[in-house]
């Protein structure tokens, strides 16, 4: 059964990185005065203080948005198959 669940994992994977990705992007938007888009750690324009909230706010949503769809996908496993799949 664990075997059944490899697929389900990446494609839950996958579709965290989108919601992630549309999540902190919406977050970013939010901020006052951080621009429309969030810098990259080579943009020689973007402050080390930008950089930095910019990489901490992405490292937060994108780990809990994977640690609730990975969550959430495992219950579902379960209650589908009838057991856990780690």
């Amino acid at each position: 059964m664990k075997l059944l669940y490899k697929p389900l994992a990446l494609l839950i994977s996958v579709l965290g990185g989108l919601i992630a990705s549309a999540l902190f992007n919406k977050i970013w938007a939010l901020l006052p005065t951080r621009g429309d888009e969030a810098p990259d750690s080579t943009d020689e324009h973007a402050t080390w203080r930008d950089v930095a909230i910019a990489a901490t706010v992405q490292g937060a949503v994108f780990g809990v948005v994977k640690a609730l769809l990975s969550r959430a996908g495992a219950l579902g496993f379960q209650k589908a198959t009838g057991t856990w799949p780690a």
